[in-house]
């Protein structure tokens, strides 16, 4: 041991803390299909389209005391999902609709199990990668078990190389993109993207595009800083010129907003 550089040493420290403490940031990088064995059509989502349409209003905030009232109806449409695996004969964008609809109503279920609670983060412990709400295994789909964590960074950001999931996904917080009050499409996802797009980059609660030379963005672009260079963006400020109505600069330093995780919930 003594004969390996001190530097050396500690990355292999390092190296061996990730292994026997931090399994699940190794998990992560594993990407995940779940595939159903025989041939399914995609679901119509038309129970979460209705159930979005009487909880959340237009400014995606949620009605979590009522929604709680019929919980029932979430889990029927829940247990749908598990039930419907995609298939290979679905296209991309059913697939990606699918998996979009359900992190956000597992997110919702989540709330409900919990509440009344100030943020999504009360309903976790403190360690990383074993036992925050998003490393929970409490999604059954296809008679396995799932955390958020899986259906976002194994399943969607692994097999969907689309950096407009990050204004679809929304982990229930103030600083979340907007709760569509619709259920997400194939055949309308792109439409349906690009909408949350313009409505997320111009929402002055999410983004602060003036100045244009110092422009404060949601610390959602400094979480995922090169998901921003996929799906024909060059730079986040490239992404955020796709949607900004008030175009900030090509080489703007960019700030970032601190992040409010108190809960989406309509007051």
């Amino acid at each position: 041991m003594r004969f390996i550089p001190r530097f050396t040493f500690l990355c292999l420290f390092a190296l061996a803390t990730v292994f026997t403490s931090g399994c699940g940031y190794i998990r992560y990088l594993i990407p995940l299909n779940p595939t159903a064995k025989t041939v399914t059509t995609p679901p119509t989502h038309a129970a979460w389209d209705s159930q979005l349409k009487k909880y959340v209003n237009n400014q995606g905030l949620v009605d979590y005391k009522a929604w709680q009232g019929d919980s029932l109806a979430l889990n029927a449409y829940l247990q749908d999902l598990s039930a419907h695996l995609p298939s290979k004969s679905w296209t991309s964008t059913d697939e990606l609709a699918y998996w979009i609809n359900a992190y956000n109503a597992f997110t919702v279920q989540r709330i409900l199990r919990g509440y009344p609670v100030k943020s999504i983060k009360d309903l976790g412990g403190t360690k990383i990668f074993v036992d925050t709400p998003w490393d929970q295994h409490f999604i059954k789909l296809g008679g396995k078990d799932y955390s958020l964590n899986d259906i976002e960074h194994r399943i969607i950001r692994k097999n969907f190389k689309d950096n407009r999931i990050h204004v679809a996904l929304v982990c229930a917080a103030m600083s979340c993109p907007r709760l569509r009050n619709e259920a997400y499409v194939g055949p309308r996802l792109d439409a349906q993207l690009d909408e949350q797009g313009r409505d997320f980059v111009n929402n002055p609660a999410k983004n602060k595009l003036t100045p244009a030379d110092k422009p404060q963005l949601s610390s959602i672009f400094s979480f995922y800083p090169k998901d921003f260079t996929k799906n024909g963006s060059t730079s986040i400020q490239d992404f955020v010129n796709r949607y900004a109505t008030q175009k900030i600069k090509p080489d703007a330093p960019l700030t970032y907003l601190k992040y409010d995780w108190g809960l989406n919930e309509q007051k």
